[in-house]
């Protein structure tokens, strides 16, 4: 896999992850209720809670996306410029 391959992946995979990332939040402020219901029933867990692991859970993930796609992609960027140069 040459330098360009491994770009177009890396960004492709920093897009699906990024609507991965929208798709939860968005879930999880329209469907809030209904979501913490089926949670409760499972877990005993206080509203609070259940709104503060949801957030960590999207911190935590945006963090893993930045550190495994966004900064390859970006260095890889870089390497790619100063080679066409």
């Amino acid at each position: 896999m040459d330098l360009a391959t491994c770009r177009k992946m890396l960004a492709w995979s920093l897009v699906i992850n990024y609507a991965i990332l929208i798709i939860w939040f968005a879930v999880f402020i329209a469907a809030h209720d209904q979501l913490m219901g089926i949670h409760q029933r499972w877990f005993k867990l206080s509203a609070e809670q259940f709104d503060s692991y949801n957030y960590l859970g999207m911190a935590i993930y945006k963090i893993g996306v930045l550190l495994f796609n966004l900064v390859p992609y970006i260095s890889l960027h870089i390497v790619t410029r100063r080679q066409g140069k």
